[in-house]
């Protein structure tokens, strides 16, 4: 009896979890609408891109990787996955050369394939 009394104040929550609408997207089925400031996919302006490593020392996922040959010859390397997408890349670079955008990274079972080359000045 003490059983019945204990677990038939869950009744009610249960009632009304079964009844309420999902709170899950139907994103299959239906087109996905992303979120007003979703941070997807990490871009780059070549023109605006100078080189000074301030995303590469800013992001704490280590996701970006600068080789430099000289000061005009740099390749700038991009691990997505690595990135948290937090968007420090973004508010570090001085340039506005580098952002997010609203497409979604693709899943892969080789993290590999992923690696982006953003800018690549070198020969």
């Amino acid at each position: 009896m003490d059983w019945f009394r204990r677990n038939t104040g869950l009744l009610p929550a249960l009632i009304a979890a079964l009844m309420k609408k999902p709170d899950t997207v139907s994103y299959p089925f239906t087109p996905l609408e992303l979120p007003q400031g979703f941070r997807g996919a990490i871009i780059i302006d070549p023109e605006k891109c100078t080189g000074c490593a301030l995303c590469v020392r800013d992001c704490p996922a280590n996701a970006l990787e600068l080789f430099r040959e000289s000061r005009e010859n740099f390749r700038l390397i991009h691990f997505p996955g690595r990135c948290a997408y937090c968007g420090q890349c973004q508010d570090a670079c001085r340039n506005d050369a580098i952002s997010n955008s609203n497409q979604i990274v693709g899943a892969t079972t080789d993290p590999d394939s992923l690696t982006l080359v953003l800018k690549d000045t070198q020969e």
